[in-house]
């Protein structure tokens, strides 16, 4: 009998970008066939992969005809959407984009789509819009879920009176310098340890494992864009708050940020994947999903909760730096996140995959903040319970003017007046995230009463943001 030289494994044609059971154990049978149990492991590999490319040049091949057939495009797998546009719920809709409704609208007529609602902060964005809140029948979308899986915002509330941030300014201006990196460029000299490495997706998930020295250096940092790290004043105005803080100022810490390159590249991979498996419209190709009873949806649900518990120890590092440089107690925390998908029951009973794509969860009694930016005020709430939001809330101020024409729109001078009017030092940071481009939070928040209750604000002081590495600032930091 031939021996068999290949020595292949479902592993190796993962590596080759084959992603369906069926597909491995159909080329792996293949394979083992006598006249070809001679190939080396390299020719087998480089075969396979040209089939993998080109499909078509082996559909007259009598021994690969049976895997080239899997593989070949069909043309009529392309998913079609339902004509009708399922009912949902738009929060603030005069205040609401035409390109985010359009999305939604979108969004609502999947096949899968059960129930929907979009937040007052809703702005368009890649597949679902962003402030879009998603409820599908087993299956999770990876562009609903986000690029940036598990972002969130992190708050410490300490045993300080605010008058602190006048007296010590310079002092927390340096915390921040010393205590926090931002972007691609900076990471900590010596990154921390934390028991989110040891995770076992770290070594069973191809596109995890592939970023996990990355996940090491960045852990801890900030992304771009409009995540910040910032000291600003907290204010309880509720008797009732769950934080068991009595009424009052304090000095408080304000972190925005996610998985950083660990998700970018989760998500990516999967919806690459979902769209090469279930083919969309060309207006809906973002919405592409995976069915979670297949072997890739269940390694997406695991790859994105690492991604969002990642997120969450980055946090974790970030407060814990300060807090310890700072030398002051932290008498409350709270902490929120979106751009994920849960198991929920919804109001009619029905189990439920609910994205939330910059939405914050708003269960009756769960805590969130939902900032304002750099200048106007963020908000410690508690959610309501809404069944016809979901149970949701807006996840910010929301924009106003995309990146491009806040830059082109904002001049320096302007922002660097507000912030000297407002009372607030920006260290990096960037026109694109200028307060004007930017919606009135005050507006945002009068269009939620129903959603949640506020508990207390938060006015921002000094901001850290991303500064392309430099560090410095033109607009009042250093």
């Amino acid at each position: 009998m031939a021996k068999n030289t290949t020595k292949l494994h479902g592993k190796d044609l993962r590596q080759l970008g084959f992603t369906d059971d069926k597909h491995i154990s159909l080329a792996l049978d293949i394979l083992a066939q006598r006249e070809l149990r001679r190939l080396d492991k390299g020719s087998a590999l480089a075969l396979l992969r040209d089939i993998k490319e080109d499909p078509f040049k082996y559909v007259r091949d009598s021994t690969w005809r049976p895997l080239a057939q899997e593989l070949v495009p069909q043309p009529s797998r392309e998913v079609r959407l339902s004509p009708d546009v399922k009912d949902y719920r738009r929060y603030g809709d005069s205040f609401i984009e035409d390109g985010a409704r359009r999305q939604m609208d979108t969004a609502m007529q999947l096949p899968i789509t059960i129930d929907g609602a979009l937040m007052p902060d809703a702005h368009q964005g890649y597949g679902l819009p962003i402030g879009g809140v998603l409820a599908v029948d087993n299956a999770v979308i990876p562009y609903g879920v986000g690029m940036d899986i598990g972002c969130r915002m992190a708050l410490s509330v300490f045993d300080v009176p605010p008058r602190y941030l006048e007296q010590r300014r310079d002092e927390l201006k340096k915390l921040l310098h010393n205590h926090t990196r931002f972007g691609n460029k900076e990471v900590f000299k010596t990154p921390a340890d934390d028991p989110i490495l040891d995770r076992p997706e770290f070594r069973e998930i191809a596109v995890v494992r592939g970023k996990r020295e990355a996940a090491i250096a960045q852990l801890g940092s900030s992304g771009s864009g409009n995540h910040f790290v910032e000291w600003g004043i907290v204010d309880i105005t509720a008797e009732d708050n769950d934080l068991n803080l009595p009424l009052g100022q304090y000095l408080g810490l304000l972190s925005h940020s996610g998985s950083r390159g660990l998700g970018a590249a989760i998500a990516q991979h999967y919806t690459k994947l979902a769209m090469n498996r279930r083919p969309l419209p060309p207006e809906a190709r973002y919405l592409a999903w995976l069915d979670l009873d297949t072997a890739e949806g269940q390694e997406y649900w695991a790859a994105m909760n690492l991604a969002g518990d990642y997120a969450s120890a980055c946090h974790r590092d970030i407060h814990r730096r300060l807090s310890k440089a700072l030398g002051q107690e932290v008498l409350a925390t709270v902490e929120n996140h979106h751009n994920f998908a849960w198991k929920e029951e919804l109001a009619d009973g029905r189990q439920a995959v609910v994205h939330r794509k910059g939405a914050t969860p708003a269960g009756r009694g769960v805590l969130g903040v939902i900032p304002g930016s750099m200048t106007a005020p963020g908000f410690i709430v508690r959610g309501r319970g809404e069944r016809d939001s979901i149970q949701s809330a807006a996840h910010g101020a929301g924009r106003r003017l995309s990146r491009t024409q806040a830059k082109q729109q904002v001049s320096e001078g302007e922002l660097r007046r507000l912030l000297r009017d407002q009372g607030v030092e920006l260290i990096g940071g960037g026109l694109d995230e200028a307060p004007m481009a930017y919606k009135d939070i005050h507006q945002v928040m009068d269009h939620q009463r129903d959603l949640v209750d506020v508990l207390g604000s938060f006015q921002p002081r000094i901001v850290r943001m991303d500064a392309g590495g430099s560090g410095k600032s033109k607009y009042g930091g250093e």
